[in-house]
This record gives structure tokens, sequence and C-alpha cells, in this order.
């Protein structure tokens, strides 16, 4: 039995303040067991790992991004959390590469023990600018619905302020999908941002019917980060410059 699933539904984004700015689109995610990616590899057609075809998964586009393996990369950094990295199973939720090309910018790590209870939760986070930077939880409890909160340390929006506190709420994946981040500042909520979906089957039938649905999704997604970037600055809110620059960080968080 295949693990790894097709999750098709909604991105939200909504801004508060200092002007209030609303957007959502339609996308597909794959949620993938990374024990299963040579399996389906081989058993499903229109999807490739590390290799070109109309979907496919790269673990050069994640982690380390140098093409290593990426179990190894996620086991690593758990140890750094004391976190066990024997007998886990780990599954990522993600856009694929449709025709070679893909922008995440969110990517979510699901990290269970034999039980099927969660134990860790990785957030990937990437901009615009070619950088990385991933939050890493300890699960404590194994509910359905997950909360994390942490300080903002990576600049994302050039029209947010990096002193900010995020807020994650997330569903174990199962039927449905769902993932929410309320941003805060000193004040109050600036900004709500979620992805939902609802799960297919990982085979042929049900890819080819994601991508029949969101053929230029990749490219939908970049475009919209731009377009909508231009009627924030269009409505006058501030530019904040980037200050730093990094590739690939990782935050161990409480």
């Amino acid at each position: 039995m295949i693990n790894s699933a097709i999750y098709n539904g909604h991105v939200i984004h909504k801004r508060f303040k200092p002007k209030v700015h609303y957007f959502k689109y339609k996308v597909f995610s794959l949620l993938i067991d990374l024990s299963e990616l040579e399996i389906l590899d081989k058993k499903v057609k229109l999807f490739s790992f590390n290799k070109f075809n109309l979907i496919s998964f790269h673990e050069k586009d994640h982690g380390d991004r140098d093409g290593s393996s990426l179990t190894s990369w996620v086991k690593q950094n758990l140890k750094k959390n004391d976190i066990q990295t024997e007998d886990i199973k780990i599954k990522i939720l993600c856009y694929p590469r449709i025709f070679g090309f893909v922008f995440n910018p969110l990517s979510v790590f699901y990290v269970y023990n034999l039980q099927s209870q969660l134990i860790s939760i990785l957030y990937e986070v990437k901009n615009t600018f070619g950088e990385q930077h991933t939050y890493i939880f300890k699960v404590s409890k194994d509910v359905n619905l997950i909360q994390n909160n942490c300080s903002k340390k990576f600049h994302v929006s050039p029209f947010i302020e990096m002193d900010c506190n995020y807020f994650f709420r997330l569903l174990k994946p199962g039927e449905k999908i769902s993932v929410i981040i309320d941003q805060y500042d000193k004040q109050d909520k600036i900004l709500y941002a979620s992805q939902d979906g609802v799960r297919s089957e990982f085979n042929n039938k049900q890819l080819l019917k994601s991508y029949i649905k969101h053929p230029l999704m990749t490219f939908k997604i970049i475009i919209a980060i731009h377009f909508e970037a231009f009627k924030l600055w269009a409505k006058g809110i501030k530019f904040i410059k980037k200050k730093i620059k990094i590739k690939n960080n990782i935050t161990i968080e409480n």
C-alpha cells in the first residue's frame, strides 16, 4: 500500500495592515513518504525521482539542496534536537516539479515513530532570493491539531518587518490537509496564510487530473508572488530592504 498522496486545494493570504490585501488560488501538493520515492519512480509513469518527467521530485530542491540524501539531512537535524532517528518515517508536503520547474514557498516535513505518532515537524521556508530557512520543532503530544510558535528569523516578504512572530497550526495529514500561519508584529496580527487540500491516491490517473487542473502551477505561483508584491507596492506599503544574505539556515525551536 502506498502511503504517499496527492492533495488538491487552495492557498489563501490575507494581510490586515497597514492596508487590507487578499488573494486565493488553486494548487495541488504531494505528500511523499521519503521511503517510497524509488517505488513511486518505478510504479507511476508520470512521476520521477531525481529525473525529468511531467511531475517529479528532486532532493536538490530541499534540505542542503546539493542532491544529497534528504532522509539523512532530516535525521542529522533531528539529532541536534534530541529527537529519535531510529525507526522513523518521514513525509514531506510540497509542490512538485512540473516539467522540471518548481518553487516551494513552504514545505512541511512530518516525522513519525513506528506507532504512527508525530514526533517532529520541520517548516522549510524559501524566498525569491534563492534562500532557505528551516524551523524544527519537537512534537510532545500526538494530537490531530499541532500548534507551534517562534520568532521570525528569515526575510520572506519585502513588505513585512523582521520583528514578528509566527503561530503555526496544522492538521495531521489524512483525508484532508490544513496548514495555517498567523504572523504577528508587536501590536497584533499582520498576516494570515493557509493551505488546504483533499486527498487523492498517488497514481497516474490522479496525477494527470491534478496536472490538467493546474497545468502552469509553478509559473502561476511565481507570477502571483510578484504580481501581489506589485499590488502591495501600488497601495503604498513600505518596501523593506533585505539586510543579510544566507543560503540554508536552520533553527531548533522549543
